[in-house]
């Protein structure tokens, strides 16, 4: 019999999710690996070689770690689910004009809930993974995530959609190291390859990191049915044509293919019109944001204005601002302007390094 119980642990092949299977089996838990099948890359229409969290080698990286500790190793194949949630949201998303945000959605609502169906299944009582964050349970009896210790790691902003019944069964092992110690682990388990893996940024399903070529594969037609569009200034006026509303995000300078003799960055997507408004970084500059699809995690409720940190994209530094829930949404007014609000990106609060809750920027 175990010392703590069985946990299942979450296992993509990298180093992270490796070193927290074998760290949780050395601590006297009962281990079971899972790597779940989210993709097939041969759908994707990527035209570089399959790596990554969903290749053949990768599974079979985790299954041979599992076997060498001495504890069970499944596959479990979610690749219906997936794509009919997030690879369809990912595209209904850019179609709409806004800029989705696959992997919080992946958290939420598939890799979560796979992982518990399946603990429930072999009578786990807990999940784990290899993301670089921590979890507490407060007095309030709320579940609570904070930062990693790794600030260039942490993960925490993917994190805000997990509901509080989900946390209650999480572990995250890692939240307490930095990656260059995770990397040194490794080294020490005699794993050397596993510790030298290099990382991967792209989108699991976009392996070669071109969203509007996935885009083309993935619906028929695309270019035929939206077909060129204007590109526009805040003041109506036409400066030339773009291949298409969906293939341009908030934020964007490079590859619009116009030159007017100064930088200019998209500001606005029409979708209805198949216009993309540009204007200067000063017109991108806002400080004010709107966010739907609450999620809140340190508090029930947010019922007055609070001061927090707020980050509107993963590597954003955050800028201080006051929330306050309006009519099932969050106001965010921002002490200073911020640039790039971008519809569909993740808006994620913090109350120094704990995770308030998050959304989606409308």
């Amino acid at each position: 019999m175990s010392k703590h119980g069985r946990i299942l642990v979450a296992m993509s092949g990298g180093v992270d999710s490796s070193v927290a299977a074998v760290m949780l089996h050395e601590q006297g838990y009962e281990v079971i690996g899972l790597t779940m099948k989210t993709w097939d890359y041969a759908s994707s229409g990527g035209s570089t070689k399959e790596t990554g969290c969903c290749s053949l080698d990768s599974i079979n990286d985790a299954r041979a770690l599992a076997v060498g500790y001495g504890f069970p190793h499944y596959i479990l194949d979610i690749r219906d689910e997936f794509g009919d949630f997030v690879i369809n949201n990912f595209v209904d998303e850019y179609l709409a004009g806004r800029t989705p945000n696959p992997c919080v959605l992946c958290n939420t609502h598939i890799k979560w809930e796979a992982l518990l169906k399946r603990a429930d299944k072999l009578d786990c009582e807990f999940i784990a993974t290899g993301h670089y964050a921590n979890i507490r349970l407060q007095d309030s009896g709320r579940y609570v995530i904070s930062k990693g210790r790794d600030e260039h790691k942490d993960q925490s902003y993917v994190l805000w959609g997990v509901s509080q019944k989900n946390l209650a069964r999480t572990k995250f092992p890692l939240g307490s190291f930095t990656k260059a110690e995770i990397r040194q682990m490794a080294l020490e388990m005699g794993q050397v390859e596993l510790a030298n893996k290099s990382e991967s940024y792209e989108i699991c399903f976009v392996p070669d990191n071109d969203y509007r070529s996935f885009l083309r594969h993935r619906v028929e037609d695309i270019d035929e049915r939206i077909g060129a569009g204007n590109f526009i200034l805040s003041d109506g006026t036409v400066v030339g044509k773009h291949a298409g509303y969906p293939y341009y995000t908030i934020g964007q300078r490079k590859g619009l293919g116009i030159a007017l003799g100064r930088p200019v960055f998209v500001i606005q997507i029409l979708p209805e019109s198949n216009t993309v408004v540009l204007g200067s970084e000063e017109e991108l500059q806002k400080d004010t944001a709107y966010v739907r699809n609450i999620n809140l995690i340190k508090y029930e409720h947010i019922p007055e204005p609070m001061e927090a940190v707020t980050k509107i994209r993963y590597k954003d530094v955050g800028a201080i601002s006051r929330i306050v829930e309006e009519n099932g949404s969050m106001k965010v007014d921002f002490e200073h302007y911020v640039k790039g609000i971008a519809p569909g990106q993740s808006a994620v609060f913090y109350e120094g390094n704990d995770l308030l809750g998050g959304g989606f920027l409308m």
